[in-house]
């Protein structure tokens, strides 16, 4: 900081305050994962209070900043033109040696040296337009913008205080900027009445951005330099009183306070849209959870009906072998009954049927009425991911990189599921499962045929068990009155018992496997989510104490504001 001789007491106290303050607040930016060029701008508000006062002249490219510049210093120092002739920033300092030219850190900054000793202590900083075609140049003045710890805000009489103007002052006071307002080409207001409508405009404009009135003074650069200008005299009055020492103190220590108040409220707003951000995402989440349970007991509802279907079917195979029982064991039939061979294919041709392939399209459509809303589920949850962006003021804070990182991971384990587990594969799974246990139920079923036609084949063999029993035991020599009547009875026992028998198994076993499947699916869900559900925890925990760190750090700040605010 300049003049070190003007650092008293009362000086030295609030910059050890604020440097300290500003320590502060980077370390907490980096904690929060704050985007790199607000980190940035922490840094560069921490180094200003030791770098020369900078006056920085802003406006749109044609109100005429260089012969405003060159008018200002008396000498022809920058060149002009109508076209945007500064493609840069210059800053200018004083120096013995005129036009010489020094490297600065940063490629798009040059630094001027003049022999002008109303520089002495001030770098007067000059930026490209605010409405230059080049979008480079613009971005250069804004980014410039937050180092100013004074700002000369050059506008035109003939179109004063333009749109683009208000939003470029608009940034200004954002950062918590000094204004002073000059309208150049004052010579072109040819009355008293037309100068004072102009400057009435501005400062009414300037007021409804800054929300306080700045100075306003209408110049003429040209007639400054052609001998004079009242208005110009004015404006030297004006940077004479705020470039005082005690001036220039209070206003080196308020700028980088007006950052630092930028930067916390952008930090703040940032934690308050992850907030948001993390409830709409629990809400959604809750939602597919709230889903996949109604998706389940849908399910589940569905398979009662399914399977409501396959004991029709049994029922229908009954009815047809009572058919059977009652048609072939009788003594009108005893030749009939002599030929086993010929009594067990009548037996599948009339009572088994069609059973085995009609339980294999059941279950068949069963399962794959399963698998699709299985799958439809996961969709469902990767479309989802893919719809969460996060809103624009977290886009570039680590918050957003670690959120997205683990929404990646859910997503790619619903691609994985999608890609990897196809409909036939889950059917195939799930149908080698209710074989395997059927096979350990009830026994007797042939492996590889599939669910649907292994049990059918098995219903069959099973029928074909007890009516096999009762053709071994009749033969001529054991034929009696009472032995066909005695015998039909007890095969229709053994029938509706063996049926009974196979519907009850088949109905355990097909939910057991149908909840397990379900389950499956549930586990592959919450492993995936749960690391996600862990970071809005740990998450909603950081932006609570950021909250409370926030507060304190902003009750700091407000405090050195208004005792920087006091000083002279």
């Amino acid at each position: 900081m300049q003049a070190p001789h003007l650092i008293n007491a009362q000086v030295q106290a609030l910059l050890s305050r604020e440097r300290a303050l500003l320590s502060d607040l980077q370390s907490f930016l980096e904690l929060q994962g704050a985007p790199p060029e607000v980190i940035e701008h922490a840094r560069t508000a921490a180094r200003s209070l030791d770098e020369t006062f900078l006056l920085v002249v802003v406006g749109e490219f044609n109100a005429g900043k260089s012969s405003f510049v060159n008018a200002l210093l008396g000498a022809q120092v920058l060149p002009e033109g109508v076209t945007p002739t500064t493609d840069r920033i210059y800053v200018l300092v004083h120096g013995e040696r005129a036009g010489q030219m020094e490297p600065t850190r940063d490629s798009f900054v040059s630094r001027l040296t003049y022999p002008l000793p109303s520089l002495e202590g001030v770098a007067l900083v000059d930026t490209p337009g605010t409405n230059a075609i080049i979008r480079q140049h613009q971005a250069l003045t804004e980014g410039f913008l937050p180092r100013a710890d004074l700002v000369l805000f050059l506008t035109s009489s003939d179109r004063p205080f333009t749109e683009s103007e208000r939003q470029f002052l608009s940034l200004a006071a954002r950062w918590g900027r000094s204004v002073i307002m000059v309208v150049n080409k004052a010579d072109l207001l040819e009355t008293q009445e037309q100068k004072a409508q102009v400057r009435e405009f501005v400062e009414t404009g300037a007021r409804g951005v800054l929300g306080l009135t700045p100075p306003v003074l209408l110049i003429s650069a040209r007639a400054e330099q052609r001998g004079g200008d009242p208005g110009f005299h004015a404006l030297r009055e004006v940077l004479k009183m705020r470039l005082s020492q005690t001036e220039r103190t209070r206003l080196k220590l308020q700028s980088p306070l007006g950052t630092a108040a930028e930067l916390l409220s952008g930090e703040v707003t940032r934690a308050e849209a992850a907030r948001q951000t993390l409830t709409e995402d629990l809400s959604i989440l809750r939602d597919l959870e709230a889903q996949r349970e109604h998706h389940r007991v849908t399910m589940l509802g569905e398979l009662d009906g399914q399977l409501n279907r396959v004991a029709r079917l049994l029922s229908e195979f009954e009815v047809r072998a009572d058919r059977f029982i009652d048609d072939k064991l009788r003594f009108g039939n005893i030749r009939g009954l002599l030929n086993s061979r010929q009594m067990e294919e009548q037996f599948r041709t009339d009572a088994v049927a069609d059973l085995p392939g009609a339980i294999d399209r059941q279950f068949g459509s069963m399962i794959d009425r399963f698998v699709e809303a299985n799958l439809h589920f996961w969709e469902d949850v990767q479309a989802f991911l893919i719809r969460r962006q996060p809103s624009n003021e977290v886009a570039r804070t680590r918050f957003a990189y670690d959120r997205g990182s683990l929404l990646e991971s859910i997503a790619g384990s619903a691609h994985d599921h999608l890609e990897n587990v196809t409909e036939n594969e889950l059917a195939r799974q799930l149908a080698r499962d209710a074989e395997d246990a059927m096979k350990g139920a009830v026994g007797g079923l042939v492996g590889g045929l599939g669910i649907g036609a292994g049990l059918g084949a098995l219903i069959g063999a099973s029928a074909l068990d007890f009516t096999g029993g009762i053709l071994a035991g009749l033969t001529l020599g054991s034929l009696g009155l009472f032995v066909l009547p005695n015998k039909r009875l007890q095969a229709h026992r053994q029938l509706r018992s063996k049926v009974e028998g196979l519907r009850a198994a088949l109905e355990t076993i097909v939910r057991r496997e149908y909840e397990r499947e379900q389950e499956r699916a549930d586990a592959r869900l919450r492993d995936a989510i749960s690391p996600y559900t862990r970071f809005t925890e740990q998450e909603g925990r950081r932006l609570e104490n950021a909250k409370r760190r926030a507060t304190e750090l902003d009750g700091e700040l407000e405090a050195l504001r208004e005792e920087v605010k006091a000083l002279g």
